[in-house]
């Protein structure tokens, strides 16, 4: 049986590796490490299909020391030991590559079995995640090695890929393709920047179509059907829905309704309604705030209806409170100043709550001094009077600003005619 087609297409060369030019191209500084025959411990991330296996296979095969292979879905203590021990035999007297996919899936203790022979530089790791390895691989090891981001690769840069497997196969078969037009652009558009996945695509029209006279037909709505709805990456748990979600609030934040709605239909076409409905709320207070305080009211009432509603009809309201969150003024006057509050009690000392402010209702608050002196600011001409509430230790602090919006200066101005007994 046929290995898969992207196996039978895996490059051989850092030269016939298909995108990741921002890393591999000549004179970047991978390559050059790479090009000297040097090999310090790599960690590469990106999502599946874009190379780093293929990458991590060539640099090891070329390191000229013994190569181990493990796969963290599958490796166990045991396995890490053997590694180990093989640097007691004649062939790991030089040192060992393990190349370790899948780092991720590793526990701490298995990691840290590792830490001890990669610090000394008796094994040299190259190892590969689809998890951002900042929050996935044990520190020590992170210190000790350097992270390389791979990217989704460019369509063009696919098509180039797909347009040699199309080769291969009519190669094999002796039978020829006929395409109808735009079918390899839509495998290399739809396929998220994954070369496996597009090259499986391919594979799938291959073998899928009907053969003609030693041609094999394959229609632009075929391609659509195989190809349906693979571009959208999307990974609850992983670094891709927070990508999602923080790139959706920052397009509110921006006032770019349309690149918030792009965000906001990702997240609905993989099934998740709760995330979105939470940052939508979130921004109507963090981002728009004062400068137009019922956003959040109106926020709530869609959110309400969409998780009443539930999807697919869950997208009209939460369409609705993107379009008004991006349109509305912005303010962040209100995080910006709980944000300094929470830093004075990491930073600074607090101090005691004063004596006038503490509860003066139960029996022996006045023995203790409290709620003596208290004002009430309602009984004073439009209901405010000088007194002091924050602690002595933060007595001049000044946390809120207010914006320069025309709520906030309205509030202003009333503020400062109460003050100034106007």
């Amino acid at each position: 049986m046929a290995s898969p087609l992207a196996n039978r297409l895996r490059p051989e060369t850092l030269d016939d590796v298909v995108g990741q030019a921002h890393i591999l191209g000549r004179g970047t500084p991978l390559r050059k490490m790479i090009d000297s025959g040097h090999l310090p411990n790599l960690i590469f991330y990106g999502p599946s299909g874009v190379g780093k296996t293929t990458v991590a296979r060539i640099i090891a095969r070329n390191a000229g020391k013994k190569l181990h292979r493990l796969n963290g879905t599958t490796a166990s203590t045991a396995d890490i030991r053997a590694v180990v021990q093989d640097l007691g035999s004649i062939d790991g007297m030089g040192g060992v590559v393990l190349y370790l996919d899948e780092i991720q899936y590793l526990n701490k203790k298995q990691q840290q079995t590792l830490l001890e022979f990669i610090e000394d530089g008796s094994i040299t790791l190259i190892a590969s995640t689809t998890e951002n390895p900042y929050f996935y691989v044990y520190n020590a090891i992170l210190s000790r090695s350097t992270v390389f981001e791979f990217r989704p690769v460019e369509p063009e840069e696919i098509g180039r890929a797909v347009a040699r497997a199309l080769s291969i196969l009519e190669s094999e078969s002796g039978q020829a393709a006929r395409m109808e037009q735009g079918v390899l652009e839509v495998i290399s558009r739809t396929c998220g920047g994954d070369v496996r996945k597009a090259l499986g695509a391919l594979e799938f029209l291959w073998f899928s179509a009907e053969v003609q006279e030693s041609e094999r037909a394959i229609s632009r709505e075929a391609a659509r059907q195989v190809a349906q709805r693979s571009n959208m990456r999307y990974d609850r748990d992983g670094d891709e829905h927070y990508d999602i979600l923080s790139a959706f609030q920052k397009s509110i934040r921006g006032s770019d309704e349309n690149a918030a709605l792009h965000y906001l239909a990702r997240l609905l076409a993989a099934g998740d309604l709760l995330s979105p409905c939470r940052r939508l709320l979130v921004t109507a207070s963090e981002d728009i705030g004062l400068a137009y305080p019922q956003a959040i009211s109106i926020v709530k009432a869609c959110v309400d209806a969409a998780v009443q509603l539930g999807l697919p009809e869950a997208q009209m309201p939460l369409a609705q409170a993107v379009v008004l969150l991006c349109t509305a003024p912005k303010s962040n006057s209100a995080s910006a100043a709980i944000a300094a509050a929470a830093g004075d009690l990491q930073s600074r000392e607090i101090g005691e709550i004063p004596r006038h402010l503490k509860d003066g209702h139960y029996a022996g608050a006045n023995k203790l001094g409290n709620a003596i002196g208290y004002q009430f600011a309602h009984d004073h001409p439009n209901h405010y009077v000088e007194q002091q509430y924050l602690p002595d230790a933060l007595k001049n602090r000044v946390y809120y600003q207010f914006g320069d919006n025309r709520n906030e200066q309205a509030a202003r101005v009333c503020r400062e005619k109460i003050k100034g007994g106007g």
